[in-house]
């Protein structure tokens, strides 16, 4: 049961940093690739159907790990307390700007929602990997790769998620923006495939070395048009790389911390395992309902439909 929900954990996280990964991306590029308010509208209207239900994932993995594993829980927010305060702050600073932009009039004010949006998906996106860098290897200098090579990350899969998703000039500057990003995410990425701990498994290392090979396939699938193709390959990359992350944690969650000694009893655990089974599929399926839903590509400004307007909130 303990190994069954560390690998639960572990997919929850996995989740929310493949999908919020690119919300992060479009946030932080909506103020470079729109140029104008039409086409800041275009990038925004992406990610208005998803992102607050990818923050779901979060919510989800935090509150697994309060039941199956407190003493992980405990250890990991009281030890990083102020940097995950930040990453709170940066949320509700972003979907408050992302809800409240469609009901500004003035451009200045849609300017300040502009730049909220901007530095809320910045800051998550940096300290995730500073925070998760830090419970690896215990350094201020790992922190600081790691927190970069995640920001990047985020540029790099929110680039090819809008290649994936406009139409137009929109779709030219995102595929020109995770070509320029691959310029940052490959040294990057190196340097942090060298920091894993030599104490690793083999099939950490697997993991790790397979992510960089598709963060730079996406390069180049992006650059030959295959968005399809090189998002999948920027969301597999990530799915590895939090694979590797966690396969490193299996052995100890927190310093001085095993699993069995952060784990909840068995009876607990078995009862999480029902509600589990019963809950998630549901979850699950909606999460995918809405994005067939919403699959098609946004279109040049004044080309998305009505449907669309409505049910994101943003651009009305």
């Amino acid at each position: 049961m303990i190994d069954l929900w560390l690998v639960i954990i572990a997919f929850l996280w996995t989740g929310y940093f493949v999908l919020e990964g690119f919300d992060f991306g479009v946030g932080m590029l909506s103020p470079f690739l729109g140029r104008n308010e039409g086409q800041r509208k275009q990038v925004l209207q992406t990610i208005g159907p998803v992102w607050d239900g990818n923050e779901v994932w979060l919510i989800t993995a935090v509150g697994a790990m309060f039941a199956a594993f407190p003493a992980w829980y405990a250890g990991f927010l009281s030890s990083f307390y102020l940097p995950l305060t930040l990453v709170l702050a940066g949320l509700i600073v972003r979907g408050v700007a992302l809800e409240w932009r469609g009901k500004l009039e003035h451009s200045s004010d849609r300017a300040w929602a502009d730049v909220g949006i901007a530095a809320g998906s910045a800051l998550p996106a940096f300290l995730w990997g500073a925070v998760f860098a830090d419970v690896l290897l215990d350094s201020g200098v790992a922190a600081l790769v790691g927190g970069a090579f995640s920001l990047a990350v985020c540029l790099l899969h929110g680039a090819v998620f809008l290649a994936l998703r406009t139409e137009g000039v929109v779709r030219r500057r995102a595929r020109a923006a995770a070509m320029g990003t691959l310029v940052a995410v490959i040294p990057l990425g190196i340097v942090a495939l060298s920091s894993i701990p030599r104490e690793g498994s083999g099939a950490v290392w697997i993991a790790a070395g397979t992510a960089m090979a598709l963060l730079a396939a996406g390069g180049s699938l992006i650059w030959r048009r295959r968005e399809g193709w090189a998002f999948a390959a920027t969301a597999g990359a990530i799915a590895l790389a939090s694979a590797a992350l966690f396969g490193t944690l299996a052995g100890a969650p927190m310093p001085g911390l095993t699993l069995e000694q952060a784990a909840s009893g068995p009876y607990t655990l078995n009862v999480l395992t029902w509600i589990g089974l019963a809950i998630l599929p549901f979850v699950l399926g909606y999460q995918g309902w809405t994005y067939w839903v919403f699959r098609k590509r946004i279109s040049a400004p004044g080309g998305a439909t009505q449907v669309q307007r409505a049910q994101t909130g943003i651009g009305q």
